[in-house]
Parts: C-alpha cells; sequence; structure tokens
C-alpha cells in the first residue's frame, strides 16, 4: 500500500503535476519517485521506498528507465548509491522526444495511407481530404514532396512566411533529393510577400533546384488563394482572414482540368528574368 508522503511536504497539486508527467509517458510510479525526491532531496533506495510508497524491488527496475530519461542522478557512496532528482528542465528533453514522435508520425502519415488505401476492398475514384491549422497545411506540403509528375502552382503568397523557416528548408531539401520540377504563376500579393520576406526581414534560405516562375499582373488574373496541382491532386491553401485550412481533391480529371487552366494562364504570364528585382525570384 502506498504511502505517498511527498503529498505532506510539497504544496502544489500532485496530481496535475502527475497527469502531465502521464502525458509525457511517465507512468505513476516514477512520478511518485521523482516528486518524492524532489520533496525530501537525495536518498537511498531504503529511503525513497519509505517516502515514494513505492516498493523497493520495483524501484531497483525504475531507475534504468528513468536514468535514460534524464529523471535522476546517482552518487555512489560506500556500500551504497543515494539518488536525487535531476534538474526539473530535463523534462524538456521528454517534450522534444514527444515533438519528433509527432513529426515522424505526420511524415510517415501518407505512405501508410496509401498502403492501407491499395488494401482497401472499396475504392473510389475521388478522395476529398481536409485540413486544418499550420500543421495541417504543412502536412498538404509534406504530401507535395510524394509528387510522380511536375508541380504546377499558382502562388497567393510565400510559403514560408506561414510554414516557417526550418519546415520550409527541409522540404526544399526533400524536393531537390527526389529532382523534383515546379513551375509556378506569381502574383501581385506574391511578389510584396517575397519583399517582406527577403528585403524587409533580410531572410536567406535554400532554393528550389528546378523551379520556373512567370508572373501575372492582378489586371489581367487576380490570384485570391495558392492552388497546386501534381499527379491526379488538386491542392487548395487558404491562409486569409485568420483562417487556415486546406483541400486537396484526389481526381484526375480534375487535376488534368487544372493544368489546361494553368497553361492559359502560364501563356499570357511574363518570365520571372524579365522583371527586376530579388523580390521575384524563385522561393515557393
Amino acid at each position: 500500500m502506498h504511502r505517498v508522503r511527498y503529498n505532506q511536504a510539497m504544496s502544489y497539486d500532485t496530481q496535475v503535476i502527475k497527469s502531465y508527467f502521464y502525458k509525457l509517458g511517465i507512468s505513476s510510479e516514477i512520478a511518485d519517485i521523482y516528486l518524492a525526491l524532489l520533496a525530501f532531496g537525495p536518498q537511498s533506495i531504503s529511503e525513497l521506498a519509505r517516502n515514494s510508497g513505492v516498493e523497493r524491488t520495483r524501484i531497483y527496475r525504475l531507475m534504468e528507465e528513468m536514468t535514460s530519461s534524464s529523471l535522476i542522478q546517482v552518487e555512489v557512496e560506500y556500500k551504497k548509491s543515494i539518488f536525487s532528482a535531476a534538474p526539473i528542465e530535463n523534462l524538456q528533453i521528454l517534450i522534444a522526444k514527444k515533438e519528433q514522435e509527432v513529426n515522424d508520425l505526420r511524415q510517415q502519415f501518407t505512405d501508410v495511407h496509401q498502403a492501407l488505401t491499395e488494401h482497401s476492398t472499396h475504392k473510389s475514384t475521388t478522395r476529398i481530404m481536409h485540413y486544418r491549422g499550420n500543421d495541417g497545411v504543412r502536412q498538404m506540403y509534406w504530401n507535395q514532396t510524394k509528387s510522380n509528375t511536375e508541380s504546377l502552382s499558382l502562388l497567393y503568397e510565400n510559403m514560408q512566411i506561414r510554414t516557417g523557416l526550418s519546415f520550409f528548408e527541409r522540404w526544399v531539401r526533400r524536393c531537390n533529393e527526389r529532382n523534383l520540377k515546379f513551375r509556378s504563376i506569381i502574383g501581385d500579393n506574391f511578389v510584396k510577400t517575397q519583399q517582406d520576406w527577403y528585403i524587409k526581414a533580410g531572410h536567406t534560405n535554400e532554393r528550389l533546384a528546378d523551379w520556373q516562375g512567370r508572373y501575372l499582373p492582378d489586371e489581367i488574373f487576380s490570384i485570391t488563394h495558392s492552388v497546386v496541382i501534381y499527379d491526379d491532386v488538386t491542392a487548395y491553401y487558404n491562409w486569409k482572414g485568420g483562417e487556415v485550412f486546406g483541400i486537396e481533391i484526389y481526381n484526375q480529371d480534375i487535376a488534368d482540368s487544372q493544368r489546361r487552366l494553368f497553361e492559359l494562364l502560364w501563356s499570357q504570364a511574363v518570365a520571372i528574368d524579365d522583371l527586376k528585382g530579388p523580390e521575384t525570384k524563385a522561393a515557393e
């Protein structure tokens, strides 16, 4: 039976803390041990068992896990070991691990989704995927790195302003590793956001290795949101008015129709090389 004495020595709500630890993947017993170390300071196994309410044999088994999670520190004294709580800031290591796990799951989702779709007994010719928030739109951009065809796009604004520099550079590197080709039509708002990013903010970043761009002024065709076409996918991105969402339509006929529209606009657009200023250079 647990005799959790640290509750008498600590002024904060241990249940709130233990709930947070649980979300980090820390078991209730490990939380009891760590909180007892915080409350009573460095202790031997016997003292720790008494103060935490966790049996000695269990503590021995849990020590390796706590050490690998950077939650405890060990000092060896004559014939015994003394354990103390590692700095609370070490919890950030566990948070970083959780973030990496989520990123890995997000990046693997497309492959898993494709594999599950191939094994599905019911297959539809059309799929519509909805995404919300910054992470959702980043997932859409990452899906684009799986493309087997040239990516065509109408760009409303500079991508990295919204996705962040770290993601953008990872996205560029992945596209370049796969030798992906891009053609984009940009409008006046895209040029402005390029100026904000490169000239006003002074950013530098990696560039797509195979990107062609043309400029289309608003009086000919006003680009109000970004559209990307690749494979059988037509992707729409919206970041305006506080709304952040995206839609992917998986349908070959729709994608082919959007390609024809793109080519018509491309024929009327002006080559980027004919424009002056670094703000018009490609950095999709």
